[in-house]
């Protein structure tokens, strides 16, 4: 009887550490041999309005975010998207079933913000038939600007931004996944649960998911 009920407190345990939300999620190296060539991938390129509702696979998503707006030049701490003034503004937030999470570019992981599924915040009022199981959210923030009025440093974030979402189309398009860049979203809601500062704006999202059969 006792050998039963301590392999039910075992098994109750391992169901409890294994029900854990992943407080940080370290990603895989990005392979940089896979794809179409880039020319392809802009013919491919187009804006999915269905969605596949499996979550990606863990070499997807360290991928689409390394394209994203990963270092690829790790001695210079470069980026493949540019900024302006090299300023880095922008960060790519993650929204998966798990959670949303923050992509830190230079270790190439991300790190929890708030368990729990709040991708339809991205969604704002858009009713989406198949929830996508990935949102890129990205965030500008505008106090990493040294130079520039405040309307000026508006448009450069608005720049940095559709720069890294055209990187996210790319890349999907060249690996056969589905996206599309959307503006609406739940700014209020997705602000206090992201505990954003004044200096940051929710510009972009992208929605992204495997080719829905």
């Amino acid at each position: 009887m006792k050998k039963i009920i301590f392999s039910l407190l075992l098994s109750l345990l391992a169901g409890s550490i294994f029900s854990q939300v992943a407080k940080v999620i370290t990603l895989n190296k990005p392979d940089t041999s896979r794809g179409l060539p880039v020319m392809k991938a802009l013919a491919s390129r187009a804006s999915a309005s269905e969605w596949d509702t499996t979550s990606l696979n863990l070499q997807d998503l360290s991928d689409l975010l390394w394209a994203a707006n990963g270092v690829n030049r790790p001695a210079l701490g470069k980026r493949t998207a540019p900024s302006a003034r090299n300023s880095k503004d922008i960060d790519v937030y993650v929204f998966m079933k798990s959670g949303a999470y923050l992509y830190d570019a230079d270790k190439h992981l991300l790190n929890l913000v708030s368990a729990g599924d709040n991708r339809l915040l991205c969604a704002g009022q858009q009713t989406f038939n198949n929830v996508p199981p990935v949102f890129c959210l990205l965030v500008s923030d505008v106090s990493r600007f040294t130079t520039g009025t405040d309307s000026m440093k508006l448009v450069l974030a608005a720049e940095d931004a559709g720069i890294v979402s055209q990187n996210i189309s790319v890349f999907c398009a060249g690996v056969g996944l589905s996206t599309r860049p959307r503006a609406t979203m739940d700014q209020a809601k997705l602000r206090a649960l992201l505990n954003l500062k004044k200096t940051q704006y929710l510009l972009l999202n992208n929605p992204v998911s495997y080719k829905k059969d």
